[in-house]
């Protein structure tokens, strides 16, 4: 029986040399792999309140609506500095060279809303560890956060764990 990591692609030395890409188009392109990552990361938060799902760019917007969708809550996206209109709060956070900024509509959450968090990928955490300074500066309560793939070596896991989150994963990838 097919696991949702036999659905992944592995693409060797992409972006750059020495780094194994995991390629979750596969999967979503896949209907039953799509339809069972969606169920599997639906399954913890049966029963649970949630008001909205937050799913952060690009390809946490994929699984964010589908979740959202299944949940019968709004979805709101967070993107990289200057794609969204209007107003908007900004988080800074640093990358291997330089630094990144997220960004969301500042009347997206409202106080004590119970937000679930979505992307395919944690590596560093330091997206995820942006879009929760994010939330939670605009009153939002994290819920949990959940993610396809982690890759344990890079550490991500432990960085949202130090903030205080619930980290939900589907299958885990060595090597970076």
């Amino acid at each position: 029986m097919k696991t949702v990591k036999d659905y992944i692609r592995t693409i060797v030395d992409f972006p750059h040399e020495g780094i194994m890409f995991r390629d979750v188009t596969t999967l979503f392109a896949d209907p039953r792999g799509f339809r069972m990552a969606v169920d599997q990361m639906l399954h913890p938060y049966a029963g649970m309140q949630i008001d909205k799902v937050v799913g952060l760019e690009a390809r946490g917007f994929i699984l964010g609506g589908a979740i959202a969708h299944q949940l019968t809550v709004g979805f709101v996206p967070i993107r990289k500095k200057g794609k969204l209109p209007g107003a908007v709060i900004s988080e800074a956070y640093t990358l291997e060279y330089g630094e990144a900024v997220m960004e969301i509509h500042d009347d997206a959450i409202k106080a004590g809303e119970r937000i679930l968090v979505v992307d395919d990928l944690l590596a560093t955490g330091g997206t995820a560890a942006a879009s929760i300074k994010l939330i939670e500066r605009l009153g939002g309560e994290i819920v949990s956060t959940s993610f396809i793939i982690d890759l344990p070596e890079l550490g991500g896991r432990k960085v949202l764990e130090g903030l205080g989150m619930d980290v939900q994963v589907l299958c885990e990838f060595e090597g970076a």
